[in-house]
């Protein structure tokens, strides 16, 4: 059996899993005559939901031959043992050692990456460890496990592990939870058409739906040999206009065009930049780059089609970034000087204090701009209340890079089985990457990366270095 084959029934069994048809599932995988080590894994999963203990042990056997560093299959066949010999089972024990001794001295192992949506973490493997040891009498072993377990734990929810004093139950894989095959390679076992389909853009008949290589005329009787001057086509949305220069995309909204390409103009700004669509796919080009077409019958068969400029391109224009102001407050001794002024502040931004200019008033004017040689006492004597409202400018890094973050905010749960996906909860807060395409992000939240779906998510602030917003400081 092909490997294309064997990844098309992987896939099909995965299907019916999710459908929670186990059986089918089951016989679908039984039938792929050269089982990789997760393949033999998830059999032996689904043995284990119908208790057919030597069956599954069985398949976990034919994992581990296929990759002995597999710890999650040395983990299961131990949980399998332990219901197959009532629990006092030493070859389980064996198995959680071996399973314990994979992790190599590591915390835990996420296998998302190889397709399986679970982490095993060492304190698991210990607690089953010290649960097994207790259960054959080997008081001491168990304690010293146990120990070593509260040791390794690394997050909160794993309560498991401090109630574990009195020896609580094992600590058991989610049978249901298989490996699946890497999406990507899914999606090449369809079929694609690389040259696509004809789609009408414009004609002069209403409601042309043909897709050959000329659009339908109308027909009339008599009608003139030559149709009447100017029939201008009508476009499918915007203004048409011919590309002139080839222009290579910077940002993810912006779009790649080459000279000859036709691009239908949704709105022009006033910085000199258009919001266009060609080939059904929208994005920003530099306007200036661009020439109004006038599209008639006329046109198309006697001028034919106009070579572009062989000038150079002119100047990209530039990208005003969005700016925002917000407020912010830090506490200080009242009468502290500028330094320790200014590195309150500094630390408070994240920035070095030689981009920061501090002023009494928002224009910033030379009058007003506090530093190292401001009389702090004449500072001091404005406040009221207890605080005193200053002004705060940022300016480029030194580097001549701005700094810029997308955060964004989750309004929905989303919960996915690709192993490329990001999970998050509602309220959760994200860094947006890049964005994939009009529908799908690229974002990282909770110390993971991956892609989600656009409209989970609210913008929270885009925020630019490079404004300027009142500060106030509390005595």
């Amino acid at each position: 059996m092909s490997y294309v084959d064997t990844l098309r029934q992987w896939d099909e069994a995965i299907t019916y899993a999710d459908r929670e048809d186990l059986a089918e599932a089951l016989r679908i995988f039984l039938s792929i005559q050269e089982p990789n080590s997760k393949i033999c894994f998830d059999i032996g999963c689904l043995h284990l939901l119908n208790q057919d203990y030597d069956a599954a042990e069985k398949a976990f056997d034919c994992s581990i031959r296929k990759d002995e560093h597999l710890a999650i299959a040395f983990f299961q066949r131990g949980i399998t043992f332990y219901k197959k010999e009532r629990q006092d089972s030493p070859e389980s024990l064996a198995d959680f050692q071996r399973a314990f001794k994979a992790l190599r001295g590591n915390q835990l192992i996420d296998y998302k990456a190889l397709g399986l949506r679970y982490i095993l973490y060492a304190c698991e493997v210990l607690h089953n460890m010290a649960l097994v040891e207790a259960q054959l009498g080997n008081w001491e072993k168990a304690q010293v496990n146990l120990a070593k377990a509260l040791d390794y734990k690394t997050e909160a929810k794993l309560n498991v592990i401090d109630k574990a004093l009195n020896f609580s139950n094992l600590v058991q894989f989610p049978s249901k939870v298989l490996f699946k095959p890497n999406k990507n390679y899914v999606a090449e076992l369809e079929k694609k058409d690389y040259l696509g389909k004809a789609k009408v853009v414009a004609s002069v008949v209403p409601q042309d739906a043909f897709s050959g290589f000329a659009p339908l005329q109308p027909q009339v009787e008599d009608g003139p040999a030559r149709p009447k001057e100017p029939e201008v086509l009508r476009a499918l949305e915007g203004e048409p206009h011919t590309v002139l220069f080839e222009f290579v995309p910077e940002t993810s909204d912006e779009l790649a065009v080459v000279p000859g390409n036709i691009v239908f103009v949704l709105q022009k700004g006033a910085d000199n930049w258009a919001s266009v669509v060609f080939n059904e796919r929208r994005g920003l080009v530099p306007y200036n780059y661009l020439e109004r077409l006038e599209i008639s019958l006329a046109s198309q068969q006697n001028k034919g089609i106009t070579a572009p400029p062989s000038r150079d391109p002119p100047t990209r224009p530039e990208r005003k970034p969005v700016c925002y102001t917000f407020n912010f407050a830090v506490s200080v001794p009242r009468g502290s000087p500028y330094a320790t002024l200014i590195e309150k502040i500094s630390n408070k931004l994240s920035l070095p204090s030689t981009v920061i200019t501090l002023s009494l008033t928002s224009e910033a004017s030379e009058e007003g701009v506090i530093n190292a040689d401001t009389d702090m006492e004449t500072v001091w004597s404005q406040a009221s209340g207890g605080r005193i409202t200053l002004w705060c400018k940022t300016e480029e890094q030194t580097d001549g890079t701005m700094q810029k973050e997308t955060v964004l905010v989750a309004i929905h749960s989303y919960e996915s089985s690709n192993p490329e996906d990001l999970r998050f909860n509602q309220g959760d807060t994200i860094t947006l990457l890049s964005r994939v395409n009009q529908d799908w992000l690229e974002g990282q939240c909770n110390g993971n990366t991956g892609i989600f779906p656009a409209s989970f998510v609210e913008d929270v602030l885009y925020l630019t270095i490079n404004d300027q917003a009142p500060l106030s400081d509390q005595s």
